[in-house]
């Protein structure tokens, strides 16, 4: 059976999407007109001459301007939460590895309480090695360190009293509430490549897949991600989809439905006048309707 295929919104927190006013005129107008998901991203740290490759480029460099407001995600993702009711959120992505997962489990459960269970925790495991130096983060391993967190997030969520011994994080006997409402939160994995895939069918609930080329590129990404769900004896039905593209056409709609597309996710700026923000939004939504 098909998937009905839902629209979400990557456009809170970065520059324009930073302003107070912003964020709450686009979550009231998103959650409006039928937008089944707010996406917010995360990056700590900028640097004016970044060395490390942005990897959703064919550039390789990040077209955000490094002096851009870049709000912290669990921070706007509350503030829209409070201006909404109904509308899912989603970290799109935090870098997982430049945290203390202890405190992620408690701010996400925190933000997942607050909003009645609408969050969906979308992580990353980073590509600027300027970010973890200047955080003081190994940026070698990273991927091992962000399994081993979400391990020990999800046992933390789970159990009333938890305990974890890894490598990279170990607690004895320890009580973190709030629990989230459903005592877990689904977390999705991006990244476009191969290892990024793997992670999903490894230990994931869901993908982000983020400036995918077209339709085309969607399809052997799934294709890849459905081979590696079999090789790890998951089935991918159970996976959640979601994927961006560069330039989204409303046409190819019914492809990334029969793909399995769960939620297409439209990357946009908003208007800087808050006035304009119910307009900009419905007319996004209305090219998918």
């Amino acid at each position: 059976m098909m998937r009905s295929m839902r629209l979400g919104l990557h456009a809170l927190g970065i520059g324009t999407g930073a302003e107070p006013a912003v964020i709450q005129a686009v979550a009231v107008a998103a959650e409006q007109s039928g937008f089944a998901t707010l996406w917010a991203g995360e990056h700590v740290v900028m640097v004016d001459d970044s060395a490390s490759r942005y990897p959703y480029a064919d550039d390789g460099k990040i077209a955000v301007p490094a002096d851009a407001d870049w709000i912290d995600p669990m921070i706007g993702l509350s503030f829209a939460a409070a201006a909404t009711t109904t509308i899912g959120l989603a970290t799109g992505v935090l870098l997982l590895p430049e945290h203390n997962p202890v405190i992620v489990a408690k701010q996400a459960a925190s933000l997942d309480k607050l909003s009645g269970g609408r969050l969906s925790l979308g992580i990353g495991i980073g590509w600027s090695r300027e970010e973890f130096d200047a955080l003081g983060i190994p940026f070698e391993r990273r991927s091992a360190r962000t399994a081993e967190y979400v391990a020990a997030m999800r046992t933390i969520w789970g159990n009333d009293i938890a305990s974890y011994a890894g490598e990279f994080i170990d607690f004895e006997a320890i009580r973190v509430n709030p629990k989230p409402r459903a005592r877990a939160i689904p977390i999705l994995c991006g990244g476009n490549s191969d290892a990024a895939l793997r992670r999903v069918a490894q230990w994931g609930d869901g993908w982000y897949g983020f400036n995918l080329l077209d339709v085309d590129d969607v399809a052997a990404r799934v294709g890849t991600l459905r081979r590696l769900c079999a090789d790890a004896g998951r089935d991918p039905a159970q996976l959640r989809v979601a994927v961006a593209l560069r330039q989204p056409d409303p046409s190819e709609a019914s492809r990334l439905a029969e793909l399995g597309v769960d939620e297409l996710v439209l990357v946009a700026s908003p208007p800087r006048d808050p006035a304009l923000a119910g307009a900009w939004v419905a007319e996004l939504a209305g090219d998918w309707q």
